[in-house]
Order: C-alpha cells, then sequence, then structure tokens
C-alpha cells in the first residue's frame, strides 16, 4: 500500500515538528512547512518554506507537493501564534488583525488549496490543531481564544460540507503545550497602565503552567491514532488537563464556572 503523504505546517518547532518526525517514523512521507526553510537538510522529513499570510506562497507550497508525490492525502494546519498575556484592548486593530491571519485564515488558506486535490482523489483528512481555549473563554488572551474559536466553527461546518466527497475534517485541542510557543509570545502593542499588575502576575503563572504541562509528542501521538482511525471524530482533546477542562465546562453549572474562571486568574 502507497504511504500517505501528510503536509503539516509550521513543522520546524513544537507540535509540528513532534508530529512531523513521529509521522515520518511511522512510514508516512512528511512535508512540513517552515517560514525559513534555509536548514532543511537538518531535518528526517521534508522542509519547505511556506508563509502562511501569503496566497501565492500557499499555492506554491502545494503546488510543490502535489508535483513531487501526486497527492495529499492529510493537511495538518498547526501553524500559529499567540500573545502574552494582556486585556484585548491592548492590542491594535493590526496585532487582531495579524493574529487571525494566522492562526485563522492561514488555516482556510491551506485548505482552500488542498481541498480540490483531495475532491479529485475522493479522499482526504483535515487535521485544524486548535486548543482548549477554542472551547473556553481566555480573559487577558481574548484574541488568541478568539481565533481558536473561530477555526473550531469554520472546521465543524467545513465537515458536514466534505463528508460526501470523502474527505473529512477534524481538531485536535491540546492545553499548554511545553513548546517555544511561551517563549515567542508576541508582547501586545498598545499596553494600557490599568492592566500592568495582573499582566505580569498572569506570565508568571503562564510560564509556569507551560514548563508543567505535556510534552509535543502527547499531541503528536494523538495526531497518529487520529490519522489511524476508521472512524474520524469532530474533536479530540489530547492531555489531562485539556479533557479535565472540556468536562468542566461541559457539566459545571454555569455560575460555578464563571466564578472557577476568575478564581484561576489569583488576582
Amino acid at each position: 500500500m502507497t504511504a500517505k503523504v501528510v503536509l503539516i505546517t509550521g513543522a520546524s518547532s513544537g507540535i509540528g515538528f513532534a508530529t512531523a518526525e513521529l509521522l515520518h517514523e511511522a512510514g508516512f512521507i512528511v512535508y512540513g512547512t517552515s517560514r525559513r526553510a534555509n536548514m532543511a537538510s537538518k531535518y528526517k522529513f521534508h522542509l519547505i518554506e511556506l508563509d502562511l499570510d501569503q496566497e501565492d506562497s500557499v499555492s506554491q507550497a502545494v503546488k510543490k507537493v502535489i508535483e513531487n508525490e501526486g497527492r495529499i492525502d492529510v493537511l495538518i494546519n498547526n501553524a500559529g501564534f499567540a500573545l502574552a498575556p494582556a486585556g484585548a484592548e491592548e492590542s491594535s486593530m493590526q496585532q487582531a488583525q495579524a493574529i487571525f491571519e494566522t492562526n485563522f485564515f492561514g488555516a482556510v488558506r491551506m485548505t482552500r488549496a488542498v481541498i480540490p486535490f483531495m475532491r479529485q482523489q475522493r479522499s482526504g483528512l483535515i487535521l485544524n490543531i486548535s486548543s482548549i481555549l477554542g472551547l473556553l473563554p481566555m480573559p487577558f488572551g481574548a484574541l488568541y481564544s478568539a481565533s481558536k474559536h473561530a477555526l473550531e466553527g469554520y472546521s465543524e461546518s467545513l465537515d458536514h460540507e466534505l463528508r460526501s466527497q470523502g474527505i473529512r475534517v477534524s481538531l485536535i485541542e491540546p492545553a499548554y503545550t511545553n513548546t517555544s510557543l511561551g517563549v515567542n509570545l508576541l508582547e501586545a502593542d498598545a499596553k494600557v497602565a490599568a492592566y500592568q499588575q495582573i499582566r505580569e502576575k498572569l506570565q508568571q503563572q503562564m510560564m509556569k503552567s507551560i514548563n508543567k504541562s505535556d510534552d509535543p509528542r502527547v499531541v503528536a501521538n494523538t495526531i497518529l491514532a487520529v490519522i489511524n482511525s476508521q472512524h474520524i471524530l469532530p474533536r479530540y482533546t489530547t492531555g489531562k488537563i485539556a479533557k479535565r477542562l472540556k468536562n468542566l465546562r461541559r457539566f459545571a453549572p454555569v455560575k460555578i464556572f464563571d466564578k472557577l474562571i476568575q478564581r484561576s486568574l489569583k488576582v
């Protein structure tokens, strides 16, 4: 049986890298992407250049995989970025648009680019790396949370549209993961003095949580299991914390859940 061809965005580090390595070891033909692919030779899998914010770059990356392999069986929309804890009003409109440009519209661009080929194949799987924050509110992380909420609505709707064409769409929802995402957080670009104290405390809390969080290979193992599954579900929560939070949101009364969110801020 011919090995499946997998295309993963944001594969130079973190969840994308762990997933690309695991799938390569499992026998898949893996193409990872990065904004800078000048060190491609050090990776076990194929690493190609891609800027998710640019239509031409997306088209060229997909075209390259198709020219080399003739098909794309799995697309994993993983690339994205987060902001350091800050009030929603502490980001300019330009910054707000930038996070949606990558986290949401980047996934939309990639999906639009591969669907015609998957439709022709009459098969395909699109996995969108969301977050448990796609289900939960994130005070002082509203824009990141909103981008993931948008991705969740898009993914579930698209899955219903494409099933009749042999294509499935599913979500992967980790909580904090021990990756460089926490180190490379973008600072808010319109800071307000009123939020300074809470911003600093939440930043410290976040880094402690990230340092104690799941290894990205936990997410990679979930992705491998989904790809190998015969029955695809709309979403998969990965890691103990994410599963606990998901159940809390589902079963806790609204007032209790609201108080728990406030208490978790510890400010």
